[in-house]
C-alpha cells in the first residue's frame, strides 16, 4: 500500500497550487495533509473524513485551502490559494486505516506519502 503525493513546485506569493495524493490498492478512511518547513516540526494542514463530508483546516491556512477527495480514484486533493512565503515546506499526505472522521493528529495516521516540496517566493 502506497501514497504518492504530487503537485508541488515553485510559485510566487499570491499564487495557487493543487496537491494530489493517490493511494494504491484500497480506499483509505481519514486522509490528511501535513507540512514540514526546514528546521521545524511537522504540522497539521488539513484533513478530510472518509465520506468527504467533513473537513478541518489548520488556523494558519484556513480560508486559503480546500481539501477534497474522489474515492473512485483513490485520490485526495489539496487546493492552496493565496500562497505566502511562510507556506514553503514539504507537504505530506497521510491516511488512516482505522478512522472514518478527520484528525489533526499525526499519530492517527499509519500510512504516509513521500512528500512534495512547495516553495513560495516573495
Amino acid at each position: 500500500v502506497q501514497l504518492q503525493a504530487s503537485g508541488g513546485g515553485l510559485v510566487q506569493a499570491g499564487g495557487s497550487l493543487r496537491l494530489s495524493c493517490a493511494a494504491s490498492g484500497r480506499t483509505f478512511r481519514t486522509t490528511g495533509w501535513f507540512r514540514q518547513a526546514p528546521g521545524k516540526e511537522r504540522r497539521f494542514v488539513a484533513t478530510i473524513s472518509r465520506s468527504g463530508g467533513s473537513t478541518y483546516y489548520a488556523d494558519s491556512m484556513k480560508g486559503r485551502l480546500t481539501i477534497s477527495r474522489e474515492n473512485a480514484q483513490n485520490t485526495v486533493y489539496l487546493q492552496m490559494n493565496n500562497l505566502k512565503p511562510e507556506d514553503t515546506a514539504v507537504y505530506y499526505c497521510a491516511a488512516s486505516s482505522r478512522l472514518d472522521y478527520g484528525s489533526e493528529y499525526s499519530y492517527d495516521y499509519d500510512h504516509w506519502g513521500q512528500g512534495t516540496l512547495v516553495t513560495v517566493s516573495s
